[in-house]
């Protein structure tokens, strides 16, 4: 009996664990919506965020600055969200370098998740308005001050603020 119960439980907890891991949000972006994997998101930026906050030497500079993000106008989530995920894809990821395999494999596998968000957003058809490409705008003259591969490292230290901001975008939905 306690074997059956013990059984019981392990296959409880694997069951809340593989739940969990399937989780994904529905993010509502104006008349579109996009199912993102934020606990994968979450899980890949942990394995590499340690490294990218410690080779960060420019501490006084902010490149997302979070009332950047808090502040994008009504009806622009869909654009912000497209400009942002743009400018990680073109410009962070293709420069960040990690010394370790498994951190290198861990930001391609974030860059991909990227590159798939960036792809469902695509069908939404999003407009922008001219305050936010000049958000976007100021984004990328703030990384460009830096040199590239510092920049790039600064950019994937402050992707907790993009992963916040996400989470706080939709709702909860197996997936």
């Amino acid at each position: 009996m306690k074997m059956l119960l013990g059984c019981s439980l392990c296959l409880l907890l694997l069951l809340s664990c593989l739940s969990e891991l399937g989780q994904s949000r529905t993010l509502l972006l104006n008349s579109c919506s996009v199912n993102v994997h934020t606990h994968e998101l979450r899980k890949y930026y942990s394995d590499i965020r340690s490294h990218a906050l410690a080779g960060d030497s420019e501490i006084g500079l902010k490149l997302m600055d979070k009332s950047m993000i808090t502040g994008v106008q009504e009806g622009q989530t869909c654009c912000f969200m497209q400009l942002v995920l743009r400018f990680y894809v073109e410009r962070v990821f293709r420069n960040y370098d990690c010394p370790q395999p498994q951190q290198q494999s861990h930001s391609s596998a974030l860059a991909n998740a990227f590159i798939s968000i960036r792809k469902d957003i695509h069908k939404c058809h999003c407009l922008c308005s001219e305050e936010t490409q000049r958000k976007i705008d100021s984004l990328h003259a703030e990384f460009i001050k830096l040199e590239v591969k510092q920049a790039a490292q600064k950019a994937v230290g402050e992707l907790d603020t993009v992963l916040g901001w996400l989470d706080g975008l939709g709702h909860r939905t197996q997936g």
